[in-house]
Protein backbone atom coordinates (compact mmCIF):
# COMPACT_ATOMS: atom_id res chain seq x y z
CA UNK A 1 0.00 0.00 0.00
CA UNK A 2 1.41 3.40 -1.01
CA UNK A 3 2.17 5.85 1.76
CA UNK A 4 0.29 9.16 1.43
CA UNK A 5 0.91 11.14 4.60
CA UNK A 6 2.95 10.82 7.78
CA UNK A 7 3.21 12.63 11.10
CA UNK A 8 6.29 12.45 13.31
CA UNK A 9 6.59 13.44 16.99
CA UNK A 10 3.70 15.92 16.92
CA UNK A 11 3.48 18.13 20.01
CA UNK A 12 0.66 20.59 20.64
CA UNK A 13 -0.20 22.50 23.78
CA UNK A 14 -2.27 25.38 25.04
CA UNK A 15 -1.26 27.63 27.97
CA UNK A 16 -3.04 25.33 30.45
CA UNK A 17 -3.02 21.96 28.68
CA UNK A 18 -0.81 19.66 26.66
CA UNK A 19 -3.01 18.20 23.90
CA UNK A 20 -0.51 15.91 22.12
CA UNK A 21 2.90 14.72 23.23
CA UNK A 22 5.13 13.08 20.58
CA UNK A 23 2.42 11.54 18.38
CA UNK A 24 3.55 9.66 15.26
CA UNK A 25 1.22 8.05 12.72
CA UNK A 26 0.55 7.66 9.00
CA UNK A 27 -2.10 7.34 6.29
CA UNK A 28 -1.80 4.87 3.40
CA UNK A 29 -3.75 4.19 0.21
CA UNK A 30 -7.11 2.61 1.05
CA UNK A 31 -7.18 3.73 4.70
CA UNK A 32 -10.58 4.86 5.91
CA UNK A 33 -9.88 6.10 9.42
CA UNK A 34 -12.43 7.20 12.01
CA UNK A 35 -11.14 9.51 14.76
CA UNK A 36 -12.96 9.26 18.11
CA UNK A 37 -12.43 10.58 21.62
CA UNK A 38 -13.87 12.82 24.30
CA UNK A 39 -14.74 16.43 23.51
CA UNK A 40 -11.71 18.62 24.08
CA UNK A 41 -9.11 15.86 23.72
CA UNK A 42 -7.87 17.18 20.36
CA UNK A 43 -9.65 15.32 17.53
CA UNK A 44 -10.24 18.42 15.39
CA UNK A 45 -6.76 19.74 16.18
CA UNK A 46 -5.23 16.45 15.01
CA UNK A 47 -7.23 16.57 11.78
CA UNK A 48 -6.20 20.18 11.20
CA UNK A 49 -2.50 19.36 11.67
CA UNK A 50 -2.65 16.37 9.32
CA UNK A 51 -4.50 18.45 6.70
CA UNK A 52 -1.97 21.27 6.90
CA UNK A 53 -4.46 23.73 8.41
CA UNK A 54 -2.55 24.03 11.69
CA UNK A 55 1.15 23.91 12.58
CA UNK A 56 2.20 21.73 15.53
CA UNK A 57 4.36 23.30 18.24
CA UNK A 58 6.98 20.72 17.35
CA UNK A 59 7.26 17.69 15.10
CA UNK A 60 6.26 17.62 11.45
CA UNK A 61 3.70 16.37 8.95
CA UNK A 62 5.01 15.16 5.58
CA UNK A 63 2.83 14.62 2.52
CA UNK A 64 3.98 12.56 -0.47
CA UNK A 65 4.68 14.68 -3.54
CA UNK A 66 1.60 15.45 -5.62
CA UNK A 67 -0.88 14.28 -2.93
CA UNK A 68 -3.83 16.66 -2.49
CA UNK A 69 -5.91 16.99 0.69
CA UNK A 70 -9.55 18.11 0.73
CA UNK A 71 -11.03 19.35 4.02
CA UNK A 72 -14.59 19.68 5.31
CA UNK A 73 -14.61 22.11 8.23
CA UNK A 74 -16.93 21.63 11.18
CA UNK A 75 -17.96 25.28 10.94
CA UNK A 76 -20.04 26.67 8.05
CA UNK A 77 -17.70 28.39 5.56
CA UNK A 78 -20.05 28.90 2.60
CA UNK A 79 -20.29 32.26 0.80
CA UNK A 80 -23.92 33.45 1.10
CA UNK A 81 -23.62 35.61 -2.02
CA UNK A 82 -23.14 32.62 -4.33
CA UNK A 83 -25.69 30.25 -5.81
CA UNK A 84 -25.59 26.50 -5.15
CA UNK A 85 -24.22 25.91 -8.67
CA UNK A 86 -21.43 28.49 -8.22
CA UNK A 87 -20.54 27.02 -4.83
CA UNK A 88 -20.35 23.41 -6.01
CA UNK A 89 -18.80 23.62 -9.50
CA UNK A 90 -17.54 27.20 -9.62
CA UNK A 91 -17.00 28.51 -13.14
CA UNK A 92 -16.68 25.06 -14.70
CA UNK A 93 -18.68 24.81 -17.92
CA UNK A 94 -21.85 22.74 -17.69
CA UNK A 95 -20.76 20.23 -20.34
CA UNK A 96 -17.60 19.55 -18.34
CA UNK A 97 -19.11 18.85 -14.92
CA UNK A 98 -22.21 17.19 -16.38
CA UNK A 99 -19.95 14.79 -18.28
CA UNK A 100 -18.24 13.67 -15.05
CA UNK A 101 -20.00 10.61 -13.55
CA UNK A 102 -18.69 11.30 -10.04
CA UNK A 103 -19.95 14.90 -10.07
CA UNK A 104 -23.37 13.79 -11.35
CA UNK A 105 -23.55 11.13 -8.61
CA UNK A 106 -22.75 13.66 -5.86
CA UNK A 107 -25.26 16.21 -7.12
CA UNK A 108 -28.00 13.57 -7.47
CA UNK A 109 -27.24 12.11 -4.05
CA UNK A 110 -27.04 15.34 -2.04
CA UNK A 111 -28.76 18.15 -3.95
CA UNK A 112 -31.57 16.57 -5.99
CA UNK A 113 -34.28 18.36 -3.98
CA UNK A 114 -32.64 21.82 -4.18
CA UNK A 115 -32.89 24.49 -6.86
CA UNK A 116 -29.50 24.40 -8.61
CA UNK A 117 -29.56 28.17 -9.19
CA UNK A 118 -30.92 29.16 -5.75
CA UNK A 119 -28.76 31.39 -3.51
CA UNK A 120 -26.94 29.75 -0.60
CA UNK A 121 -27.90 32.41 1.95
CA UNK A 122 -31.49 31.34 2.79
CA UNK A 123 -30.71 27.60 3.02
CA UNK A 124 -31.27 25.69 6.28
CA UNK A 125 -28.40 24.22 8.30
CA UNK A 126 -28.91 20.75 6.85
CA UNK A 127 -29.12 22.07 3.28
CA UNK A 128 -25.95 24.15 3.74
CA UNK A 129 -24.12 21.09 5.06
CA UNK A 130 -25.14 19.09 1.99
CA UNK A 131 -23.92 21.89 -0.31
CA UNK A 132 -20.58 22.03 1.54
CA UNK A 133 -20.22 18.26 1.21
CA UNK A 134 -21.12 18.37 -2.49
CA UNK A 135 -18.53 21.12 -3.09
CA UNK A 136 -15.84 18.95 -1.48
CA UNK A 137 -16.84 15.58 -2.94
CA UNK A 138 -16.95 16.86 -6.52
CA UNK A 139 -13.25 17.76 -6.23
CA UNK A 140 -10.39 15.43 -7.12
CA UNK A 141 -8.60 14.69 -3.83
CA UNK A 142 -6.15 12.01 -2.75
CA UNK A 143 -6.96 12.40 0.95
CA UNK A 144 -10.29 13.54 2.36
CA UNK A 145 -10.40 15.03 5.88
CA UNK A 146 -13.94 15.36 7.25
CA UNK A 147 -14.74 17.10 10.54
CA UNK A 148 -18.22 16.06 11.77
CA UNK A 149 -19.59 15.45 8.24
CA UNK A 150 -22.99 14.21 9.51
CA UNK A 151 -23.83 17.38 11.47
CA UNK A 152 -27.33 18.58 10.46
CA UNK A 153 -27.79 15.71 7.98
CA UNK A 154 -30.85 13.47 8.05
CA UNK A 155 -30.78 9.66 7.99
CA UNK A 156 -31.10 9.48 4.20
CA UNK A 157 -28.22 11.88 3.54
CA UNK A 158 -26.01 10.03 6.04
CA UNK A 159 -26.81 6.70 4.38
CA UNK A 160 -25.97 8.11 0.94
CA UNK A 161 -22.73 9.62 2.26
CA UNK A 162 -21.63 6.28 3.76
CA UNK A 163 -22.27 4.44 0.48
CA UNK A 164 -20.43 7.13 -1.53
CA UNK A 165 -17.39 7.14 0.75
CA UNK A 166 -17.06 3.35 0.54
CA UNK A 167 -17.32 3.45 -3.26
CA UNK A 168 -15.02 6.40 -3.79
CA UNK A 169 -12.31 5.60 -1.23
CA UNK A 170 -11.68 1.93 -1.88
CA UNK A 171 -8.56 -0.19 -1.40
CA UNK A 172 -6.42 1.88 -3.79
CA UNK A 173 -8.31 5.14 -4.14
CA UNK A 174 -6.65 7.44 -1.64
CA UNK A 175 -7.22 7.92 2.08
CA UNK A 176 -10.08 9.09 4.29
CA UNK A 177 -9.90 10.71 7.74
CA UNK A 178 -13.17 11.36 9.56
CA UNK A 179 -13.88 12.94 12.95
CA UNK A 180 -17.43 12.08 13.94
CA UNK A 181 -19.63 11.12 16.88
CA UNK A 182 -21.95 9.18 14.56
CA UNK A 183 -21.17 5.58 15.51
CA UNK A 184 -23.25 4.08 12.70
CA UNK A 185 -21.21 5.73 9.95
CA UNK A 186 -17.98 4.86 11.79
CA UNK A 187 -18.92 1.20 11.70
CA UNK A 188 -20.28 1.36 8.15
CA UNK A 189 -17.35 3.16 6.51
CA UNK A 190 -14.14 2.96 8.50
CA UNK A 191 -11.50 0.24 8.26
CA UNK A 192 -9.47 1.65 11.16
CA UNK A 193 -10.24 3.72 14.26
CA UNK A 194 -7.94 6.15 16.05
CA UNK A 195 -8.85 6.95 19.66
CA UNK A 196 -7.54 10.31 20.88
CA UNK A 197 -7.00 10.31 24.64
CA UNK A 198 -4.47 11.33 27.28
CA UNK A 199 -2.13 13.15 24.84
CA UNK A 200 -1.80 10.14 22.53
CA UNK A 201 -3.51 8.62 19.49
CA UNK A 202 -4.18 4.89 19.87
CA UNK A 203 -4.92 2.93 16.67
CA UNK A 204 -7.42 0.06 16.42
CA UNK A 205 -8.24 -2.17 13.47
CA UNK A 206 -11.80 -2.04 12.15
CA UNK A 207 -14.76 0.26 12.66
CA UNK A 208 -16.63 1.21 15.81
CA UNK A 209 -17.74 -2.31 16.81
CA UNK A 210 -14.20 -3.66 16.46
CA UNK A 211 -12.87 -0.65 18.37
CA UNK A 212 -15.29 -1.33 21.25
CA UNK A 213 -14.17 -4.99 21.44
CA UNK A 214 -10.49 -4.10 21.48
CA UNK A 215 -11.02 -1.33 24.00
CA UNK A 216 -12.87 -3.76 26.27
CA UNK A 217 -9.94 -6.16 26.05
CA UNK A 218 -7.55 -3.33 26.88
CA UNK A 219 -9.74 -2.22 29.77
CA UNK A 220 -9.96 -5.76 31.13
CA UNK A 221 -6.18 -5.70 31.48
CA UNK A 222 -6.44 -2.49 33.54
CA UNK A 223 -9.73 -3.16 35.34
CA UNK A 224 -8.70 -1.40 38.55
CA UNK A 225 -8.35 1.96 36.81
CA UNK A 226 -10.92 1.57 34.02
CA UNK A 227 -13.73 -0.40 35.70
CA UNK A 228 -16.54 2.04 35.09
CA UNK A 229 -15.58 2.75 31.49
CA UNK A 230 -15.21 -0.99 30.85
CA UNK A 231 -18.73 -1.77 32.05
CA UNK A 232 -20.25 0.82 29.74
CA UNK A 233 -18.21 -0.46 26.79
CA UNK A 234 -19.10 -4.10 27.52
CA UNK A 235 -22.78 -3.21 27.77
CA UNK A 236 -22.59 -1.43 24.43
CA UNK A 237 -20.78 -4.39 22.90
CA UNK A 238 -23.57 -6.65 24.15
CA UNK A 239 -26.08 -4.52 22.29
CA UNK A 240 -23.93 -4.56 19.16
CA UNK A 241 -23.75 -8.36 19.18
CA UNK A 242 -27.42 -8.88 20.08
CA UNK A 243 -28.81 -6.05 18.00
CA UNK A 244 -30.03 -5.66 14.45
CA UNK A 245 -29.28 -8.61 12.11
CA UNK A 246 -27.65 -6.27 9.61
CA UNK A 247 -25.00 -5.50 12.21
CA UNK A 248 -24.43 -8.96 13.68
CA UNK A 249 -24.34 -10.73 10.33
CA UNK A 250 -21.11 -9.05 9.28
CA UNK A 251 -18.95 -8.48 12.39
CA UNK A 252 -15.46 -7.10 11.93
CA UNK A 253 -14.10 -8.96 14.95
CA UNK A 254 -13.83 -12.49 16.26
CA UNK A 255 -17.29 -13.81 17.17
CA UNK A 256 -16.02 -16.25 19.82
CA UNK A 257 -14.08 -13.54 21.61
CA UNK A 258 -17.04 -11.18 21.55
CA UNK A 259 -19.42 -13.81 22.92
CA UNK A 260 -17.00 -14.67 25.70
CA UNK A 261 -16.75 -11.03 26.72
CA UNK A 262 -20.53 -10.55 26.94
CA UNK A 263 -21.61 -13.91 28.33
CA UNK A 264 -22.22 -12.42 31.80
CA UNK A 265 -23.72 -9.13 30.55
CA UNK A 266 -27.52 -9.01 30.96
CA UNK A 267 -29.86 -7.53 28.38
CA UNK A 268 -29.45 -3.77 28.27
CA UNK A 269 -33.01 -3.18 29.49
CA UNK A 270 -35.33 -5.25 31.65
CA UNK A 271 -38.42 -4.57 29.52
CA UNK A 272 -40.83 -6.44 31.80
CA UNK A 273 -39.72 -4.53 34.90
CA UNK A 274 -39.55 -1.15 33.16
CA UNK A 275 -43.01 -1.53 31.61
CA UNK A 276 -44.45 -2.63 34.95
CA UNK A 277 -42.97 0.47 36.60
CA UNK A 278 -44.19 2.66 33.75
CA UNK A 279 -47.75 1.38 34.16
CA UNK A 280 -47.65 2.02 37.91
CA UNK A 281 -46.41 5.59 37.31
CA UNK A 282 -48.62 6.41 34.35
CA UNK A 283 -51.74 4.27 34.59
CA UNK A 284 -53.15 2.69 31.47
CA UNK A 285 -53.64 5.96 29.53
CA UNK A 286 -50.74 8.07 28.26
CA UNK A 287 -51.53 10.09 25.11
CA UNK A 288 -53.93 9.06 22.34
CA UNK A 289 -53.99 10.86 19.00
CA UNK A 290 -57.43 10.13 17.55
CA UNK A 291 -57.84 10.88 13.84
CA UNK A 292 -55.69 13.99 14.26
CA UNK A 293 -54.77 16.39 11.45
CA UNK A 294 -52.70 19.59 11.62
CA UNK A 295 -52.51 22.39 9.06
CA UNK A 296 -50.67 25.71 9.01
CA UNK A 297 -52.23 28.46 6.87
CA UNK A 298 -54.32 25.83 5.04
CA UNK A 299 -51.16 23.82 4.31
CA UNK A 300 -51.60 20.26 5.65
CA UNK A 301 -48.67 18.92 7.68
CA UNK A 302 -50.18 15.82 9.33
CA UNK A 303 -53.28 13.94 8.26
CA UNK A 304 -55.48 11.33 9.94
CA UNK A 305 -52.95 10.38 12.64
CA UNK A 306 -54.19 7.52 14.81
CA UNK A 307 -51.64 6.68 17.50
CA UNK A 308 -52.11 5.41 21.04
CA UNK A 309 -48.91 5.89 23.03
CA UNK A 310 -48.64 3.16 25.68
CA UNK A 311 -46.89 3.17 29.10
CA UNK A 312 -43.21 2.30 28.83
CA UNK A 313 -43.04 2.50 25.02
CA UNK A 314 -39.67 3.54 23.62
CA UNK A 315 -40.30 4.95 20.15
CA UNK A 316 -38.09 6.59 17.53
CA UNK A 317 -39.62 9.03 15.02
CA UNK A 318 -38.15 9.30 11.51
CA UNK A 319 -38.87 11.68 8.66
CA UNK A 320 -37.21 14.19 6.37
CA UNK A 321 -36.67 17.75 7.55
CA UNK A 322 -40.03 19.52 7.39
CA UNK A 323 -42.07 16.30 7.42
CA UNK A 324 -43.82 17.23 10.67
CA UNK A 325 -41.77 15.48 13.38
CA UNK A 326 -41.71 18.55 15.65
CA UNK A 327 -45.44 19.05 15.08
CA UNK A 328 -46.09 15.45 16.12
CA UNK A 329 -44.03 15.89 19.27
CA UNK A 330 -45.88 19.14 19.95
CA UNK A 331 -49.19 17.25 19.86
CA UNK A 332 -47.86 14.81 22.46
CA UNK A 333 -46.44 17.60 24.63
CA UNK A 334 -49.57 19.74 24.34
CA UNK A 335 -47.84 22.72 22.72
CA UNK A 336 -49.57 22.13 19.35
CA UNK A 337 -53.33 21.89 18.95
CA UNK A 338 -54.87 19.73 16.21
CA UNK A 339 -56.78 21.31 13.35
CA UNK A 340 -59.04 18.24 13.32
CA UNK A 341 -59.42 15.20 15.54
CA UNK A 342 -58.76 14.89 19.25
CA UNK A 343 -55.81 14.43 21.61
CA UNK A 344 -56.66 12.46 24.76
CA UNK A 345 -54.14 12.72 27.60
CA UNK A 346 -53.96 10.64 30.78
CA UNK A 347 -54.52 12.50 34.06
CA UNK A 348 -51.16 11.41 35.54
CA UNK A 349 -49.06 12.27 32.49
CA UNK A 350 -46.06 14.57 33.07
CA UNK A 351 -44.32 15.40 29.79
CA UNK A 352 -40.80 16.82 29.59
CA UNK A 353 -39.05 17.85 26.37
CA UNK A 354 -35.30 17.95 25.80
CA UNK A 355 -35.35 20.51 22.99
CA UNK A 356 -32.61 21.53 20.56
CA UNK A 357 -32.64 25.12 21.83
CA UNK A 358 -31.36 24.69 25.43
CA UNK A 359 -34.36 26.68 26.69
CA UNK A 360 -34.06 25.16 30.18
CA UNK A 361 -30.77 27.01 30.72
CA UNK A 362 -31.91 30.52 29.70
CA UNK A 363 -32.67 31.55 33.29
CA UNK A 364 -29.35 30.25 34.63
CA UNK A 365 -26.72 31.56 32.18
CA UNK A 366 -24.93 33.77 34.72
CA UNK A 367 -25.16 31.29 37.59
CA UNK A 368 -22.42 28.78 38.46
CA UNK A 369 -23.37 25.15 37.95
CA UNK A 370 -23.23 24.65 41.74
CA UNK A 371 -25.96 27.28 42.25
CA UNK A 372 -28.17 25.66 39.62
CA UNK A 373 -27.83 22.32 41.42
CA UNK A 374 -28.73 23.87 44.78
CA UNK A 375 -32.24 24.62 43.52
CA UNK A 376 -32.93 21.04 42.37
CA UNK A 377 -34.49 18.08 44.15
CA UNK A 378 -32.20 16.28 46.58
CA UNK A 379 -32.01 12.89 44.85
CA UNK A 380 -32.69 10.96 41.68
CA UNK A 381 -33.34 7.21 41.48
CA UNK A 382 -31.42 5.15 38.93
CA UNK A 383 -32.64 1.60 38.23
CA UNK A 384 -35.31 -0.26 40.15
CA UNK A 385 -35.86 -3.02 42.67
CA UNK A 386 -32.75 -4.41 44.33
CA UNK A 387 -30.56 -2.50 41.84
CA UNK A 388 -32.13 0.89 42.56
CA UNK A 389 -29.57 3.58 43.33
CA UNK A 390 -30.17 7.03 44.82
CA UNK A 391 -27.93 9.72 43.36
CA UNK A 392 -27.62 13.35 44.42
CA UNK A 393 -27.64 15.96 41.63
CA UNK A 394 -23.87 16.34 42.07
CA UNK A 395 -23.34 12.60 41.71
CA UNK A 396 -25.56 12.49 38.65
CA UNK A 397 -23.69 15.42 37.14
CA UNK A 398 -20.39 13.63 37.81
CA UNK A 399 -21.81 10.58 36.03
CA UNK A 400 -22.56 12.90 33.10
CA UNK A 401 -18.90 13.86 32.83
CA UNK A 402 -18.56 17.00 34.99
CA UNK A 403 -15.42 17.36 37.13
CA UNK A 404 -15.58 19.07 40.53
CA UNK A 405 -13.85 22.30 39.35
CA UNK A 406 -16.55 22.75 36.69
CA UNK A 407 -19.22 23.16 39.38
CA UNK A 408 -17.95 26.71 39.85
CA UNK A 409 -18.15 27.56 36.12
CA UNK A 410 -20.98 29.88 35.00
CA UNK A 411 -23.45 28.11 32.73
CA UNK A 412 -22.76 30.53 29.85
CA UNK A 413 -19.07 29.48 29.85
CA UNK A 414 -19.77 25.75 29.47
CA UNK A 415 -19.07 24.00 26.19
CA UNK A 416 -21.93 22.94 23.94
CA UNK A 417 -21.71 19.33 25.13
CA UNK A 418 -21.62 20.37 28.80
CA UNK A 419 -24.69 22.58 28.37
CA UNK A 420 -26.49 19.70 26.69
CA UNK A 421 -25.71 17.37 29.61
CA UNK A 422 -26.77 19.95 32.20
CA UNK A 423 -30.01 20.44 30.26
CA UNK A 424 -30.67 16.68 30.43
CA UNK A 425 -30.01 16.73 34.17
CA UNK A 426 -32.60 19.49 34.71
CA UNK A 427 -35.15 17.56 32.67
CA UNK A 428 -34.57 14.24 34.47
CA UNK A 429 -34.66 15.76 37.95
CA UNK A 430 -38.12 17.13 37.17
CA UNK A 431 -39.20 13.44 37.28
CA UNK A 432 -41.39 13.31 34.14
CA UNK A 433 -43.05 10.05 33.11
CA UNK A 434 -43.10 10.90 29.39
CA UNK A 435 -39.76 12.08 28.01
CA UNK A 436 -39.36 13.60 24.52
CA UNK A 437 -35.82 13.92 23.14
CA UNK A 438 -35.42 16.17 20.10
CA UNK A 439 -31.96 15.62 18.55
CA UNK A 440 -30.37 14.78 21.92
CA UNK A 441 -26.97 13.74 20.51
CA UNK A 442 -25.88 17.22 19.39
CA UNK A 443 -22.43 18.13 20.77
CA UNK A 444 -21.97 14.72 22.47
CA UNK A 445 -18.84 12.57 22.06
CA UNK A 446 -19.10 8.78 21.77
CA UNK A 447 -18.17 8.07 25.41
CA UNK A 448 -20.75 10.52 26.72
CA UNK A 449 -23.39 9.12 24.37
CA UNK A 450 -22.78 5.70 25.93
CA UNK A 451 -23.31 7.22 29.40
CA UNK A 452 -26.59 8.87 28.29
CA UNK A 453 -27.78 5.59 26.76
CA UNK A 454 -26.94 3.74 29.99
CA UNK A 455 -28.90 6.33 31.96
CA UNK A 456 -31.93 5.99 29.68
CA UNK A 457 -31.81 2.18 29.97
CA UNK A 458 -32.97 2.46 33.58
CA UNK A 459 -35.53 5.22 33.01
CA UNK A 460 -39.03 3.73 33.58
CA UNK A 461 -41.27 5.90 31.47
CA UNK A 462 -42.49 6.48 27.94
CA UNK A 463 -39.66 7.66 25.68
CA UNK A 464 -40.07 9.39 22.30
CA UNK A 465 -36.91 10.21 20.31
CA UNK A 466 -36.30 12.24 17.16
CA UNK A 467 -32.71 11.87 16.01
CA UNK A 468 -30.66 11.66 12.81
CA UNK A 469 -28.12 9.59 14.79
CA UNK A 470 -29.11 6.12 13.59
CA UNK A 471 -26.97 4.30 16.16
CA UNK A 472 -28.50 6.22 19.08
CA UNK A 473 -32.04 5.80 17.74
CA UNK A 474 -31.70 2.02 17.35
CA UNK A 475 -29.90 1.74 20.69
CA UNK A 476 -32.41 3.47 22.99
CA UNK A 477 -35.74 2.72 21.27
CA UNK A 478 -37.58 -0.57 20.74
CA UNK A 479 -39.72 0.49 17.77
CA UNK A 480 -39.70 3.15 15.08
CA UNK A 481 -42.38 5.15 13.26
CA UNK A 482 -42.01 7.43 10.24
CA UNK A 483 -43.92 10.41 8.88
CA UNK A 484 -44.43 9.66 5.20
CA UNK A 485 -46.78 11.63 2.99
CA UNK A 486 -48.23 13.45 6.05
CA UNK A 487 -49.23 10.10 7.61
CA UNK A 488 -47.67 8.20 10.52
CA UNK A 489 -46.47 4.70 9.63
CA UNK A 490 -45.10 1.95 11.83
CA UNK A 491 -41.75 0.49 10.68
CA UNK A 492 -41.43 -3.19 11.63
CA UNK A 493 -38.13 -3.24 9.71
CA UNK A 494 -36.76 -0.15 11.48
CA UNK A 495 -34.49 2.38 9.79
CA UNK A 496 -33.71 0.06 6.87
CA UNK A 497 -37.42 -0.17 6.06
CA UNK A 498 -37.74 3.62 6.26
CA UNK A 499 -34.91 4.04 3.75
CA UNK A 500 -36.54 1.53 1.39
CA UNK A 501 -39.87 3.34 1.62
CA UNK A 502 -38.23 6.71 1.00
CA UNK A 503 -36.35 5.34 -2.02
CA UNK A 504 -39.60 3.95 -3.42
CA UNK A 505 -41.34 7.26 -2.70
CA UNK A 506 -38.66 9.11 -4.68
CA UNK A 507 -38.95 6.71 -7.62
CA UNK A 508 -42.72 7.22 -7.85
CA UNK A 509 -42.53 11.03 -7.59
CA UNK A 510 -44.32 12.89 -10.44
CA UNK A 511 -41.08 13.86 -12.16
CA UNK A 512 -39.56 10.35 -11.94
CA UNK A 513 -40.17 7.48 -14.35
CA UNK A 514 -42.88 5.17 -13.09
CA UNK A 515 -41.57 1.98 -11.54
CA UNK A 516 -42.80 -1.35 -12.83
CA UNK A 517 -45.40 -2.96 -10.56
CA UNK A 518 -43.76 -5.33 -8.10
CA UNK A 519 -46.35 -8.06 -8.74
CA UNK A 520 -45.41 -8.46 -12.43
CA UNK A 521 -43.25 -11.42 -11.44
CA UNK A 522 -46.13 -13.23 -9.69
CA UNK A 523 -48.30 -15.72 -11.52
CA UNK A 524 -52.07 -15.59 -11.12
CA UNK A 525 -52.10 -18.34 -8.49
CA UNK A 526 -49.16 -16.79 -6.58
CA UNK A 527 -50.85 -13.41 -6.64
CA UNK A 528 -54.10 -14.83 -5.23
CA UNK A 529 -52.23 -16.76 -2.54
CA UNK A 530 -50.26 -13.68 -1.52
CA UNK A 531 -53.43 -11.56 -1.32
CA UNK A 532 -55.15 -14.28 0.73
CA UNK A 533 -52.22 -14.53 3.15
CA UNK A 534 -52.03 -10.73 3.46
CA UNK A 535 -55.70 -10.58 4.44
CA UNK A 536 -55.13 -13.34 7.01
CA UNK A 537 -52.11 -11.55 8.47
CA UNK A 538 -54.04 -8.26 8.77
CA UNK A 539 -56.91 -10.02 10.59
CA UNK A 540 -54.48 -11.66 13.01
CA UNK A 541 -52.67 -8.34 13.61
CA UNK A 542 -55.96 -6.61 14.41
CA UNK A 543 -56.84 -9.41 16.84
CA UNK A 544 -53.40 -9.22 18.49
CA UNK A 545 -53.75 -5.46 18.90
CA UNK A 546 -57.08 -5.93 20.72
CA UNK A 547 -55.57 -8.66 22.90
CA UNK A 548 -52.56 -6.51 23.74
CA UNK A 549 -54.75 -3.53 24.66
CA UNK A 550 -56.90 -5.74 26.91
CA UNK A 551 -53.79 -7.25 28.51
CA UNK A 552 -52.35 -3.80 29.25
CA UNK A 553 -55.64 -2.71 30.78
CA UNK A 554 -55.63 -5.83 32.98
CA UNK A 555 -52.04 -5.07 33.98
CA UNK A 556 -52.94 -1.52 34.99
CA UNK A 557 -55.88 -2.80 37.08
CA UNK A 558 -53.83 -5.56 38.75
CA UNK A 559 -52.66 -5.29 42.34
CA UNK A 560 -49.36 -3.41 42.08
CA UNK A 561 -47.94 -5.21 45.11
CA UNK A 562 -48.37 -8.61 43.43
CA UNK A 563 -45.04 -8.69 41.63
CA UNK A 564 -45.38 -12.33 40.55
CA UNK A 565 -48.76 -11.63 38.97
CA UNK A 566 -47.46 -8.47 37.31
CA UNK A 567 -44.50 -10.36 35.87
CA UNK A 568 -46.79 -13.07 34.49
CA UNK A 569 -49.02 -10.51 32.82
CA UNK A 570 -46.04 -8.67 31.37
CA UNK A 571 -44.65 -11.92 29.95
CA UNK A 572 -48.02 -12.47 28.26
CA UNK A 573 -47.91 -8.95 26.80
CA UNK A 574 -44.32 -9.48 25.62
CA UNK A 575 -45.33 -12.73 23.88
CA UNK A 576 -48.23 -10.98 22.13
CA UNK A 577 -45.94 -8.14 21.00
CA UNK A 578 -43.32 -10.60 19.74
CA UNK A 579 -45.92 -12.42 17.65
CA UNK A 580 -47.20 -9.11 16.31
CA UNK A 581 -43.67 -8.01 15.40
CA UNK A 582 -43.07 -11.26 13.48
CA UNK A 583 -46.38 -10.87 11.64
CA UNK A 584 -45.61 -7.25 10.79
CA UNK A 585 -42.39 -8.41 9.16
CA UNK A 586 -44.35 -10.88 7.06
CA UNK A 587 -46.94 -8.19 6.27
CA UNK A 588 -44.17 -5.95 4.96
CA UNK A 589 -42.78 -8.76 2.75
CA UNK A 590 -46.23 -9.42 1.28
CA UNK A 591 -46.96 -5.75 0.59
CA UNK A 592 -43.57 -5.47 -1.15
CA UNK A 593 -44.47 -8.44 -3.37
CA UNK A 594 -47.90 -7.04 -4.18
CA UNK A 595 -46.61 -3.54 -4.84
Amino acid sequence: MAHLLGAEALHLEYPTKVVFDSVSLGVNEGDRIGIVGRNGDGKSSLLAMLAGRREPDSGRVTVRGGVTVGVLDQADTLDDSLTIAQTVVGDTAEHEWAGNARVRDVIAGLLADLDWNAPVGPLSGGQRRRVALAKLLTGDWDILALDEPTNHLDVEAITWLAAHLKRRWGASAGGLLMVTHDRWILDEVCTDTWEVHDRIVEPFEGGYAAFILQRVERDRMAAATEARRQNLARKELAWLRRGAPARTSKPKFRIDAANQLIEDVPEIRNKVQLQSLAVSRLGKDVVDLLDVSVSYDDRPVLRDIEWRVAPGERTGILGVNGAGKSTLLGLIAGTVQPTAGRVKRGVTVRVAVLSQRLDELDDHLDEPVRTVLAGLRSSYTIGSGSKAQELTPSQLLERLGFASPQLSTPVKDLSGGQKRRLQLLLVLLDQPNVLILDEPTNDMDTDMLAVIEDLLDSWPGTLLVVSHDRYFLERVTDQQFAILGQHLRHLPGGVDEYLRLRAREDKTAPDAPAAAPANDALSGAELRNAQKELASVERRLAKLQDQTTAARTALADHDQSDYVGLATKMEHITALEAEAEELEGRWFELTEQLG
